[in-house]
């Protein structure tokens, strides 16, 4: 099978880290493509990282007919203008999360990739591990009995205000960044939406970004999801299910290792158990699912709806740490 050829926007770190080594091995993704508002960084990064051509500007790549679809790891302030101009090429894209600052630019950037029949997909790429598939299984077949609470930790330590992620003009700070996961990964283990959350968290000084924050989603009949993130704290994450006949825990949520098992440990009345699953990149499986896809012209595996509905809870978080008080989770 012909593999499809990806470009893709931005001399991404996270690319090069965490991408390309898996997409070495993808039967169905060609790294194709990159491009930079630096011509001369552009070429240097295509060379280091199996690129066949390179650009000096966002929209040279997009406007190559040899670009089957885009990925686009750009800072969150650029998601919603380049993923129209992805859908004016007739680019198919793979965007980083969070595909907009609010729920408003999500909801855009569904509507009118839909209008120009352009497939869209937020890139949760941790979904697609099978860590995750066994621990949605397990609450599926009622092993834990119903699952009543789930809790997420998830923190970093990075206070270089020169970073993105420091920049609250272009989106940063913790609950875009992190928060959608513990967010989104809660929603994926409850199976709906929170109805209500209750949200504190404290700012830079310097920033203004957000750096530590509590939240309690309310999905309501007594079910509820915690979780914390920090960005200038101890590194640390793991994702916890509670439920009236057992629990689960999952290690490494979300910064999954491509060369070890995932490893999720299950507690019941008949004792505990850790069960290993195999050695894979999440990032090669995301790749591939996407690409997949499109060859099939199957609707993409996670529907832009869901990247709306989690943006829709982060905003009442961001609501909810102003007011202090419990906020609704609006309904788009």
């Amino acid at each position: 099978m012909e593999k499809l050829r990806m470009g893709v926007l931005g001399c991404s770190l996270h690319y090069s880290l965490r991408i390309a080594a898996g997409l070495r091995e993808s039967l169905l993704v060609e790294p194709y493509a990159v491009a930079s508002r630096d011509e001369a960084r552009a070429r240097k990064y295509a060379e280091d990282w199996d690129f066949s051509k390179w650009y000096g500007s966002y929209d040279a790549l997009l406007a190559d007919p040899q670009v089957d679809f885009v990925y686009c790891p750009l800072p969150n302030h650029l998601h919603l203008e380049y993923i129209k101009k992805c859908a004016d090429a007739g680019k198919p894209v793979l965007c980083e999360k969070p595909v907009g600052l609010n729920a408003g630019q999500a909801a855009e950037a569904a509507e009118y990739c839909r209008k120009k029949q352009v497939p869209v997909m937020e890139a949760f790429m941790y979904r697609f591990h099978p860590q995750w598939r066994l621990a949605k299984d397990i609450v599926r077949s009622g092993e834990l009995g119903a699952v009543l609470s789930t809790n997420g930790i998830f923190s970093y330590n990075l206070k270089d205000p020169s970073n993105i992620r420091n920049i609250r003009e272009a989106g940063g700070g913790g609950i875009l960044d992190i928060g959608c996961y513990t967010v989104s990964s809660a929603r994926f283990l409850m199976g709906g939406e929170p109805e209500r959350v209750l949200a504190s968290y404290i700012r830079d000084p310097v920033f203004k970004t957000d750096i530590l924050g509590s939240a309690l989603l309310d999905f309501g009949n007594g079910r509820v999801s915690t979780f914390t993130i920090g960005t200038q704290f101890f590194p640390y994450q793991r994702v916890t299910a509670l439920g009236t006949g057992g629990s689960l825990s999952i290690q490494v949520p979300f910064n999954m290792y491509a060369d070890i098992p995932g490893r999720v440990t299950v507690c019941t009345d008949l004792g505990e158990r850790v069960i290993e699953t195999e050695i894979v990149s999440q990032y090669l499986l995301e790749f591939d699912a996407f690409a997949g896809a499109l060859i099939g012209k199957t609707p993409v595996p996670t529907p832009i709806t869901d990247a709306v509905a989690n943006m829709a809870v982060l905003d009442a978080l961001f609501a909810s740490g102003e007011s202090g008080k419990w906020e609704q989770v609006k309904r788009y």
